[in-house]
């Protein structure tokens, strides 16, 4: 391999060799006679042979100048392809995203933005990874997932989360319960039913915050049947297995069998939020959080100007 070639020689070679004529190759490159001269005589002193026949009245290529002339163009586009590559890996226009999300968040069609991302940056892949909370930000934390959409998560070291959507509580009742006409209710109502409910291991910040209706008011919940997602435990109560209480949103989808009752005389509300660990300041990370639709997840500063305009937002980051 040859050092101490550059590119820049190959730029001021590939402009002789198209024009044969240093004059005017020094007026099309911005640089005076002189310089360009010198260039190319390093260029040739590194290389160990002339690239050039010249005389006082004509340039032209040698034999080792023409294939030069042929692989120069290559050698440059392939480097400036590369360096391009480069510069939008860095950017977060180029890259792979993993991105998690908990499937009671799919009503609130919080997922439009991947669409808007892939708009925006389409030679970024990303790939959508389906779990609980807790599975979702135990794999943040060692690194499969680059960023997790999680309702209520619990605390996790070195994890930033932006909240995206707080919203109520609802009961849900099978649709022939003595309760399932009643405009409201409050946990109390709800206090000797049985309950489907999901398992404790899908995170126990958002099992206690779901359940606070009922224990605020001093009462067990007795949790008689487990579902692994809302659409099984709306149908299982839909089927007069017990009663449930549920993200408003989980309930957008529920079926005939249910009735969805407000509750009242509770603070107790869930939240979503967008996750991401600590230390990864990519900006591939922070063009993603720039789509999100909540404000307060969105980064500052001039970094945030990179989303696509094709996104059509309605709130410009500052």
């Amino acid at each position: 391999m040859i050092e101490g070639v550059e590119l820049r020689h190959l730029r001021y070679f590939l402009a002789v060799a198209e024009e044969l004529h240093f004059g005017r190759a020094a007026v099309r490159l911005h640089i005076a006679q002189p310089a360009l001269t010198q260039q190319i005589q390093r260029l040739e002193t590194l290389l160990g042979t002339r690239v050039f026949d010249r005389t006082s009245r004509s340039v032209a290529l040698t034999p080792a100048g023409a294939v030069l002339h042929e692989r120069a163009a290559a050698i440059l586009g392939h480097a400036a392809r590369d360096l391009d590559e480069v510069a939008r890996i860095g950017q977060g226009s180029q890259g792979r995203l993993y991105l998690g999300f908990v499937p009671s968040v799919l009503p609130l069609k919080l997922l439009r933005s991947v669409r808007q991302f892939r708009d925006c940056y389409p030679l970024v892949q990303i790939d959508l990874i389906e779990g609980y909370t807790t599975h979702m930000m135990a794999q943040l934390g060692h690194g499969a997932l680059d960023m997790a959409i999680v309702r209520d998560p619990d605390e996790q070291p070195d994890t930033v989360v932006f909240p995206l959507v707080t919203e109520p509580f609802m009961a849900v009742l099978p649709v022939d319960h003595p309760l399932a006409d009643y405009a409201a209710l409050t946990g109390p109502d709800l206090a000797e039913d049985p309950l489907v409910f999901f398992p404790r291991v899908a995170g126990s910040h958002a099992h206690d915050k779901n359940l606070r209706p009922l224990v605020e008011a001093g009462h067990r919940p007795r949790i008689v049947q487990e579902g692994n997602n809302w659409t099984t435990i709306l149908y299982l109560v839909g089927e007069g297995l017990g009663v449930t209480i549920a993200p408003r949103s989980a309930t957008f989808t529920a079926p005939r069998t249910v009735r969805i009752v407000p509750l009242t005389e509770t603070a107790a509300t869930t939240t979503v939020y967008v996750a991401h660990r600590g230390d990864d300041d990519r900006a591939l990370i922070r063009n993603f959080l720039a789509l999100l639709p909540n404000g307060d997840a969105r980064p500052s500063g001039p970094e945030a100007r990179t989303a696509c305009a094709a996104a059509d937002l309605t709130a410009v980051v500052e």
